[in-house]
């Protein structure tokens, strides 16, 4: 519809609650639990968070919680995707990853410490979840050994190498975090940059000349 009627129409709010609450939309609704269930699985993960403990952080009751997720299982699983998500696009730039991937690694945990708890640790110990921990791990590997190609050639030492430079980096920006983030996330992500290069430097000159 267009014209003056169309152009003078104004769209209604949502209207309030009797007790003056403003009732969400159903998206706005679902990723209201998401929010509150990435903060309770952290803490205690999946096997151990009843969906009690999700309704009250998230504000609502378990009969609207089950209005949206038909199990913890399936909520567990819209979390982790959506960390997932958003990590990736944090991290990658339009060229992939690159040399700003630590700084982007640090500043995503510092802003959403319960979803990098969540992704890199709590999933890599509960079996119904391991694929994401795994999906991730094998992808790091395979940067870090494309990467390390010139600086090791020795196939053993580089495969070596290649799994300890994603695991170094999230021990790194874990400790920070359990720490209480001294600094800044960059200060995480310069010590995992110069651990990295250590741990690189060691493991190159092992391998003798080339």
């Amino acid at each position: 519809m267009t014209g003056p009627a169309a152009k003078g129409r104004v769209r209604k709010a949502t209207p309030p609650t009797p007790t003056g609450r403003v009732l969400l939309g159903r998206q706005d609704r679902r990723r209201a639990v998401i929010e509150g269930a990435r903060h309770a699985f952290a803490r205690n993960g999946f096997a151990a968070t009843v969906l009690d403990e999700v309704a009250a952080e998230a504000g609502i009751s378990k009969v609207i919680l089950y209005r949206h997720f038909d199990s913890k299982a399936s909520l567990y699983q819209a979390v982790l995707d959506d960390v997932a998500e958003r990590l990736t696009e944090a991290v990658r730039a339009p060229s992939g990853l690159g040399a700003g991937s630590l700084s982007a690694l640090a500043a995503f945990a510092a802003d959403d410490p319960d979803g990098f708890r969540l992704l890199f640790i709590h999933a890599a110990h509960e079996p119904e979840f391991q694929s994401y921990a795994v999906e991730l791990s094998t992808e790091a590997i395979a940067i870090s050994d494309d990467h390390l190609r010139d600086r090791i050639p020795d196939e053993g030492l580089r495969r070596w190498a290649s799994r300890l430079m994603p695991a170094l980096a999230i021990e790194v920006i874990e400790s920070w975090l359990d720490s209480g983030r001294p600094g800044t996330p960059e200060t995480a992500a310069d010590a995992a940059r110069t651990m990295l290069h250590t741990m690189t430097a060691v493991i190159s000159k092992s391998a003798g000349p080339t």
